[in-house]
């Protein structure tokens, strides 16, 4: 039988959950956890175990983090005791239905929860030898709670093979969701160049030019000067375009400024300059 209670802790006593793959982010949302926990306080308590001398947090980190912002002394919490692995896909599980989660958090959450749900299956059965813990299978039980195929489930999961910076530009939109995933087929030293060139260039592979990547990686042929020639090819939605290196244009701007940033600042003087030209036509 699970032992468990429900306490009041102060929410500095517990620890946030070793390695956990969801941030806790101070944004509007946040601002509004605020104002629904100073109005209405903390409605559903939240999960710990114990851990050590202390208490590990399973689920919680936002309302934890609201709790503090308000200087709250004290937290409701159920205090259940549960093993690594159950801990893990209880974590996992109970932010998963969040809004707005970034690639990389579902990328290590379903990481983590498919990692767990092995180690629970442990060793086949001799009459049921795969027994749904080869990735496919296990990956295909984590779907049915989240609505995704385990084939998407397993996507997802490529994306932890991403070095940080390329990761980061999936969570920022920069790079999609399908050439990221070949993109993690590669290996860290060409995704490294990969990085720095998208920097210099100022472009992204479309999922095309990533699954020639891949293939030229796996026959050890993608070179820098290959990456260089397939990422500066012209894509065809790039036709008519023109296309001027950041560079080139850094010197102009603050050095903080992202392409994006200095593209809109482009655009409003050429706005500005437009608009003059036409009351002087008048």
């Amino acid at each position: 039988m699970v032992k468990e209670f429900i306490s009041q802790l102060p929410p500095d006593k517990l620890t946030p959950f070793k390695k956990h793959p969801y941030q806790v982010r101070e944004d509007a949302a946040m601002d509004e956890l605020v104002e629904s926990v100073r109005t209405y306080g903390i409605l559903s308590p939240l999960l710990a175990r114990p851990k050590g001398e202390g208490y590990e947090l399973v689920s919680g980190h936002r309302r934890r983090l609201a709790a503090q912002k308000l200087g709250l002394p004290t937290v409701p919490v159920l205090v259940r005791e549960m093993t690594d692995d159950e801990a893990v896909i209880l974590m996992v599980d109970s932010n998963l239905q969040r809004e707005n989660l970034l690639p990389s958090e579902k990328a290590f959450a379903y990481k983590m929860k498919l990692e767990a749900m092995k180690r629970q299956a442990g060793r086949p059965r001799k009459d049921n030898p795969r027994q749904l813990v080869g990735n496919y299978e296990t990956a295909d039980v984590i779907g049915e709670t989240t609505g995704e195929s385990g084939r998407t489930i397993q996507r997802y999961i490529r994306l932890t093979n991403l070095v940080p910076p390329l990761l980061q530009m999936v969570d920022d939109g920069r790079i999609a969701f399908s050439p990221a995933v070949e993109l993690s087929y590669l290996t860290r030293d060409e995704q490294a160049e990969l990085w720095d060139l998208i920097g210099r260039e100022d472009a992204t592979p479309s999922l095309s030019q990533a699954l020639r990547m891949k293939q030229l990686s796996r026959e050890a042929k993608l070179t820098p000067e290959v990456l260089y020639a397939i990422l500066t090819e012209e894509k065809p939605n790039q036709k008519e375009q023109i296309r001027i290196k950041t560079e080139s244009l850094r010197k102009y701007f603050p050095r903080n400024y992202s392409a994006q940033q200095m593209e809109r600042e482009i655009i409003k003087l050429l706005e500005a300059r437009y608009r003059a030209k036409n009351r002087g036509e008048r």
